[in-house]
């Protein structure tokens, strides 16, 4: 049986080089860890550095979620240091993380203007970044999950700046990184090689991975900075999966700290979830991070603030208390 709808032809489209790209971010944007950063502080976040250290001494979970907004912040040297320290035992991102890891490494800028860029047509066709495309192909081909694919691609690659690639950093340490892809959400989507099975292959194995990583929250930490949407709707259905399992083996998933850092605010108590009526209500790491998901044993904080001042904050004080 065929469809009744046409398709779009993807042999039409006009793709270019990346070096005729302008590009809204280069390498002078990103931090080395003790570099000056936006001041932040918070009584809480002293506490959440002792529940990782904590975690790290019983062999829990450490689970870092992130939106692309933390890469474009300039703190991937943070973030490679807490993975090259055993700070973190899995990073769990959407495809937008793994698009701007890519360019970074490869070319040292990344980042395009969406309102230049769109009047033409041309956002998102860019030659090189559709590169991804054949990792994630060859990735369902060899049952490797997406995220480990690129980072062993890029971490075997000949690109300049691969020490600024947080994919690579995880991949020597042996740290998952998961990618969690919407089909269409990302520009390596426009692609004439973007094969719509492998990406969900891909990804679906990572999902996978990611709920395996969930069995071991129990007096584990999980950190969720800037993703409104992926993080708390990824980490809500594998801890079900998880909780599940460990319930017929009479073991407990409840005992676990949370932490959401973003700029949104959260008014009033943010461990209590707001009425529907409130269009707070449906900020997600609100009523599923902080709230509903550790209610029968957990604890959760929240941080308002901008990732290049937070990660940094936190940063340091995990550098100073050491493991």
């Amino acid at each position: 049986m065929s469809s009744h709808y046409e398709l779009f032809d993807r042999s039409r489209l006009r793709v270019l080089p990346l070096a005729e790209r302008t590009h809204d971010l280069s390498l002078e944007h990103w931090l080395e860890p003790g570099d000056p950063a936006p001041p932040f502080s918070h009584p809480d976040l002293p506490l959440v550095a002792d529940r990782l250290r904590e975690a790290g001494r019983r062999g829990a979970a450490r689970i870092l979620m992130m939106g692309a907004h933390v890469l474009r912040a300039g703190v991937n040297r943070h973030l490679i240091e807490w993975i090259e320290r055993g700070f973190l035992t899995h990073i769990a991102v959407n495809g937008a993380v793994a698009i701007h890891d890519y360019e970074l490494a490869r070319i040292g800028a990344t980042t395009e203007s969406v309102e230049r860029y769109i009047r033409t047509g041309q956002f998102g066709l860019w030659r090189e970044t559709g590169e991804l495309n054949d990792w994630i192909a060859e990735a369902a081909a060899l049952s490797l999950g997406l995220g480990e694919n690129v980072g062993r691609r890029i971490a075997e690659s000949d690109f300049p700046h691969k020490r600024l690639s947080v994919f690579a950093a995880a991949y020597r340490a042996d740290v998952p990184v998961t990618v969690h892809a919407g089909i269409g959400y990302d520009i390596i989507h426009e692609h004439p090689n973007c094969d719509g099975a492998a990406l969900g292959a891909a990804s679906y194995r990572d999902f996978l991975i990611f709920a395996r990583a969930v069995e071991r929250l129990e007096h584990g930490v999980l950190l969720n900075f800037g993703s409104a949407i992926m993080g708390p709707e990824v980490y809500l259905k594998a801890l079900a999966m998880a909780r599940n399992v460990a319930r017929q083996e009479g073991r407990e998933i409840r005992h676990f700290t949370t932490a959401v850092f973003d700029m949104a605010p959260i008014h009033g108590d943010h461990r209590r979830e707001l009425p529907k009526t409130d269009p707070g209500y449906y900020f997600r790491p609100h009523k599923t991070i902080l709230v509903r998901t550790v209610a029968d044993g957990g604890e959760s904080f929240y941080f308002q603030g901008l990732h290049r001042a937070t990660v940094p904050a936190l940063w340091r004080l995990l550098a100073e208390g050491g493991q």
